[in-house]
């Protein structure tokens, strides 16, 4: 279950492990889902027979960028909820890095550190996590990240001491 803090106690976190998601299967259908949306139709990851014959992966694999999307729900039930938050916004990531491979059929599942948090002007926090997504059974990380967002509110709730 996923807890509830203030806004006053975000930038305390700093440092620490702040959620760790739960496990998300990555399966053919989802794989074929995103190559549909994104027109990305690459055999590695839309053609398991020949996937499995003509690329060193054994099979299809999610795209990167499939990878990286699913941080979003990673972070809804991960990452603590804000009471005085209004609006969530991604501002975008830093070093990206493809690690390993997602094999059609595993699950994975996002690990967040709390690197930063500054406020920026009445009514935002800017926090910045260095994300990783793990493959279960594998040593070698997914992807690591940093992924900058920010956090609205409305300017009352802004702490005093900030």
């Amino acid at each position: 279950m996923v807890r509830e803090i203030s806004l006053a106690e975000v930038r305390g976190l700093i440092g620490t492990k702040t959620g760790l998601s739960d496990w998300i299967l990555v399966d053919q259908a989802m794989i074929d889902a995103f190559a549909h949306a994104t027109n990305d139709h690459q055999f590695i990851h839309t053609d398991p027979a020949r996937a499995t014959t003509e690329s060193s992966f054994g099979g299809t694999i999610a795209h990167g960028f499939l990878t990286l999307s699913l941080l979003s729900t990673m972070n809804y039930n991960a990452l603590p909820k804000i009471r005085e938050q209004t609006m969530g916004i991604n501002y975008g990531f830093d070093k990206v890095r493809f690690m390993a491979p997602v094999k059609s059929g595993t699950r994975i599942r996002g690990h967040f550190i709390l690197a930063d948090a500054r406020f920026r002007g009445a009514s935002m926090l800017m926090t910045t996590y260095e994300v990783s997504i793990e493959i279960e059974n594998e040593k070698k990380p997914a992807l690591t990240a940093n992924w900058i967002t920010i956090i609205q509110f409305d300017p009352k709730d802004r702490p005093e001491d900030t």
